[in-house]
């Protein structure tokens, strides 16, 4: 699927198994359609302050100021990606600007991910290139760490063989300092789930064959209070499980599939580029970027504990939206919220929506093209109940933009 100017490359926090109600749990009041407000927090000028972000924001509070933090793919001094931050009146500062392989540097390039912070103040996440593997030329990756003062260190050089390459998702990490993720290559070049440990070392907890349990996984992982890691593979390379898989991976190793899906069959999805959100009951929910409906234009699903999937929503293709490549976050009241990439408006720019328990849908905001447009990243909602996010193209300069709904 064609997204833009730039080819975006297949995508695609913490280490907590949280349920829907405490993704909500801060929120006083809840956006309705009819009072949703649009602001355009930042639009990205392609130059020194980056472009094109693909992965949503991370919301830091402290001394009664808030920031925003984030990765755009593109841009910078280099035009290898940024990490951001945004106050709340739209101010833009870059963080760190990635050199890539400029003048032997190997500090990663293009962000695709996501940040996550530790006690510290230190922000971590991954690049989809970069680093100084050996047999890398750059296309390999790195796992990195933002200290509070601007220096940034790569934890982890990915080497483009077993031990996986090109990360796109964001890191999960534990209260021992471990870090956890996912690559979309790895030996047999499909994929695996990685740790991170704080020395550096680096262990390869399952790697995925497409013949078997599916293959490229592009999405974070969410992990339970027994040490199991659940997931989504996108295997879109062919194979027995064509249209990809919900994956448990046990604290022992074992893998288990919990779903395959079987495409526009039967009306189920296909090729979840997203991570997981799970209720108290144990109930998984998750976005696909295809199949559902005739138009193929992905779903919204849930996965009940005895594996039972339902889709709560397919994408027509027209006003209701079409293709979500991020998750979902939820509500107190169990809405559910996220952005698909087309759809909505003339210019099939893409949407916010909100779907209700009872599966209806509601576009909250149908994106122009200059307030932005093909949203691939999922939202926040801040303890005002404020639905913050990006988009990958669009805005004032036509590279990306950040946004605020608000009732």
């Amino acid at each position: 699927m064609q997204r833009g100017s730039r080819e975006r490359r297949p995508v695609l926090k913490n280490a907590v198994f949280v349920s829907l109600l405490l993704l909500g749990a801060a929120l006083s009041a809840q956006l309705d359609n009819a009072q949703a407000k649009f602001k355009l927090v930042y639009s990205f000028q392609g130059g020194s302050d980056g472009a094109n972000p693909q992965a949503g924001l991370l919301v830091i509070s402290k001394n009664y100021t808030t920031n925003f933090y984030g990765t755009t793919t593109y841009g910078g001094t280099y035009d290898h990606g940024t990490v951001f931050k945004i106050a709340p009146d739209g101010r833009e500062s870059v963080l760190h600007a990635f050199q890539g392989d400029f003048g032997g540097a190997s500090d990663g390039a293009e962000p695709e991910a996501g940040l996550i912070k530790d006690k510290s103040g230190n922000l971590y996440g991954t690049t989809s290139h970069g680093g100084d593997g050996a047999e890398c030329y750059s296309l390999c990756g790195t796992v990195f760490q933002l200290a509070p003062d601007g220096t940034e260190s790569v934890l982890y050089n990915f080497q483009l063989g077993s031990d996986g390459n090109g990360p796109l998702a964001s890191l999960i990490s534990d209260r021992n300092g471990n870090f956890y993720g996912t690559t979309v290559g790895g030996a047999k070049g499909e994929g695996t789930v990685f740790k991170l440990a704080p020395d550096g070392t680096e262990t390869i907890l399952h790697a995925f064959n497409f013949k078997r349990d599916g293959t490229h996984p592009s999405a974070n992982l969410i992990r339970d209070a027994a040490g199991s890691f659940y997931g989504t593979t996108v295997s879109d390379n062919g194979g027995y499980h064509h249209f990809g898989t919900v994956f448990k991976l046990a604290a022992d190793g074992t893998e288990t599939l919990l779903h395959v899906f079987a495409g526009w069959k039967n009306n189920d999805g296909a090729h979840p580029y997203s991570g997981l959100v799970v209720d108290a009951s144990g109930t998984f929910y998750g976005t696909t970027l295809d199949g559902g409906s005739d138009c193929n234009c992905g779903t919204v699903f849930k996965l009940a504990p005895d594996g039972t999937e339902t889709v709560l929503h397919a994408f027509s293709g027209g006003s209701d939206g079409a293709h979500p490549y991020a998750g979902l976050v939820a509500d107190l009241s169990g809405n559910l919220y996220g952005t698909t990439w087309a759809g909505g408006a003339d210019c099939n720019c893409g949407t916010v929506f909100k779907l209700a328990p009872d599966g209806t849908e509601t576009v909250l905001y149908a994106f122009t093209g200059s307030d932005g447009s093909y949203p691939s990243a999922g939202l926040i909602l801040d303890k005002h109940g404020n639905l913050w996010g990006t988009t990958f193209l669009g805005g004032t300069y036509g590279n990306g933009a950040v946004f605020k709904l608000s009732q």
